[in-house]
């Protein structure tokens, strides 16, 4: 007589415990959590220890404030067929250009457009460009660093020679011609900055620290524990690389609004309005050499172009005391 087997019954101590590694998992995610927060708040601290750190956030608040003031100042207080910032005019003025007034607190172009609602309106577009094209940079140069460094031999050799092939090409002279080939508006300009720094410089830099990355005891410690190529770089090797991907997202922002208004000077985008198209204005009225006398026609653009670069620049250098621990300043 065969005897059937005896299979224990369902909810016995011999099932899988499935809570237990459900348990573990959120016990595990709790714990990195936390410890990203710790990272977080103890790099936040650095970074408010700096004085150019303090000083890019204040800056790029201001133009940050700038950005939302033009639309609720469009809804409340300006009339569109005055203060739109592309077919407005300002019918209370005779000459045009006309100078500073309350109405006009920075005057009008030779167009009889206000200067102010122009230079509101296009503080949201750099904020889109930049920030558009440092989030490319950024997600294209960590990948293509992390895996560049984790496979190695012919995978390396490809990138990193795109990378040199493109940084040997001269960027803006590069952007006046693709600008001549294709019609670039504001998203196309964004993802073409970003695809190029992208296979750049950044991958090659974010490949070097990949590679310190690469040989930590954790990495072997994942290979030996099964763990496979996908989970590796992108579990382990890119999360490390994302605070000095964050550090060069900065200067991209600085780099793309740079790019932008010398393209934007040039005539050379489809853009409604930005900082650049406002300086081209008025060089092509034959008021960029005119000195002082129409400072208001040339002064706030730039300046605006200057600062917004010069902020996110100095956040990048407060950012690198934050990353590179050899630059953190000891306190007794």
């Amino acid at each position: 007589m065969i005897t059937p087997p005896n299979f224990p019954p369902p909810g016995s101590a011999s099932d899988p415990p499935v809570v237990e590694v459900g348990h573990s998992r959120v016990r595990l995610l709790i714990a990195r959590t936390r410890l990203a927060l710790h990272s977080f708040r103890a790099g936040w601290s650095i970074f408010m220890e700096s004085a150019i750190g303090v000083l890019s956030l204040v800056i790029i608040g201001i133009f940050a404030i700038m950005a939302v003031a033009h639309p609720i100042l469009m809804l409340t207080i300006w009339d569109v067929d005055t203060y739109d910032p592309v077919t407005g005019y300002a019918f209370d003025q005779v000459d045009q250009p006309a100078a500073p007034s309350w109405r006009h607190p920075l005057g009008t172009d030779p167009l009889g457009r206000d200067v102010l609602s122009q230079l509101l309106w296009s503080t949201r577009s750099e904020f889109v460009l930049g920030i558009t094209a440092a989030l490319v940079t950024v997600a294209i140069a960590t990948t293509v660093g992390a895996v560049s460094a984790y496979y190695g031999g012919l995978v390396d050799v490809f990138f990193m020679r795109l990378a040199d092939l493109i940084i040997a090409l001269p960027g803006i002279s590069l952007l006046i011609v693709l600008s001549a080939l294709f019609k670039l508006n504001l998203f196309y300009l964004a993802l073409v900055i970003g695809i190029l720094g992208g296979f750049g410089g950044t991958a090659i830099i974010l490949k070097s620290q990949a590679l310190s990355i690469k040989v930590k005891p954790y990495i072997e410690a994942a290979t030996v524990a099964g763990g496979g190529h996908f989970h590796i770089i992108f579990v382990h090797i890119i999360p490390n690389l994302l605070p000095l991907s964050l550090l060069y997202m900065m200067f991209t922002v600085t780099s793309a609004i740079f790019a932008e208004a010398v393209l934007s000077f040039l005539g050379l985008l489809d853009l409604r309005m930005s900082w650049g198209i406002m300086i081209h204005t008025a060089n092509t009225g034959g008021y960029l050499m005119g000195g002082t006398r129409y400072w208001w026609l040339v002064v706030p653009a730039g300046a605006s172009i200057t600062l917004l670069c010069s902020a996110f620049y100095l956040g990048g250098r407060a950012l690198d005391e934050v990353v590179n621990p050899r630059l953190r300043r000891r306190h007794d």
